[in-house]
């Protein structure tokens, strides 16, 4: 199976991670000896990915000096860039579209998700919908609960509007059709998870859940725990 590229959105300004984040952009913070992008790239060539797009806004030329053309980790990589306004995280995959595919993968820049690449693929190749959001059960254990998840289905997806039914959270890997982000305006800004909700209003938002549990680099916490988890794989 040919897997979809994966678009990364890195452009953040990564406040929870100052003073580590003033000199370096949060892709660049080190974990187990390494910059955190080298093991998240390694990761997904692990999987079979052959291209990715980096998305870069908050000092980009810092990260392409490091990562160049990908082929050290047996990757493609091309960038994209915010430019002088900041689009949100849907508006940076607008950049990004001339790069990918009719559909492709999103990440975050900081999470590391050691799940089944091509499982999520199928699913969203069978569900015949123009996306796909990835759901793990939280049930409130490293951030509030956001989506009620039933029936391999997602029912509720909202931040402000919380609900004791809501168990699960976005795991951090999103599969979409191109044609979801050619309708947003050239230069507006907008919220991916936005996208998700309209997404789900039009019944066009099918969901996946992995059962390894996701790690994230945008936190102090999150550190400690990849550090645990890459000592233990050692």
């Amino acid at each position: 199976m040919t897997l979809f590229p994966v678009a990364i959105l890195a452009g953040g300004l990564a406040t929870r991670l100052k003073p580590l984040t003033e000199r370096i952009p949060k892709s660049l913070v080190e974990v187990n000896g390494e910059p955190f992008i080298a093991h998240q790239l390694r990761l997904l060539k692990k999987h079979n990915i052959q291209k990715v797009v980096l998305c870069l806004g908050h000092q980009a030329e810092i990260i392409r000096n490091i990562v160049g053309n990908g082929s050290r980790f047996g990757l493609h990589v091309a960038y994209a860039y915010d430019g002088p306004t900041l689009r949100g995280t849907a508006g940076a995959l607008c950049e990004a579209l001339p790069y990918l595919g009719e559909h492709f993968f999103v990440l975050f820049g900081d999470s590391y998700l050691p799940c089944d690449y091509g499982a999520v693929q199928r699913a969203y190749t069978e569900s015949g919908k123009r996306a796909l959001m990835t759901v793990f059960r939280n049930e409130g254990r490293w951030v509030a609960s956001d989506i009620e998840f039933a029936g391999g289905r997602i029912i509720a997806h909202d931040k402000q509007h919380k609900t004791p039914r809501m168990q699960h959270v976005n795991y951090g890997l999103g599969v979409f059709n191109r044609s979801v982000f050619e309708n947003i305006p050239a230069g507006a800004a907008k919220d991916l998870t936005l996208v998700y909700q309209e997404l789900l209003a039009e019944d066009q938002l099918a969901a996946h859940e992995p059962l390894q549990r996701p790690y994230e680099a945008g936190s102090f916490e999150g550190l400690r725990d990849l550090e645990n988890y890459f000592s233990k794989k050692a």
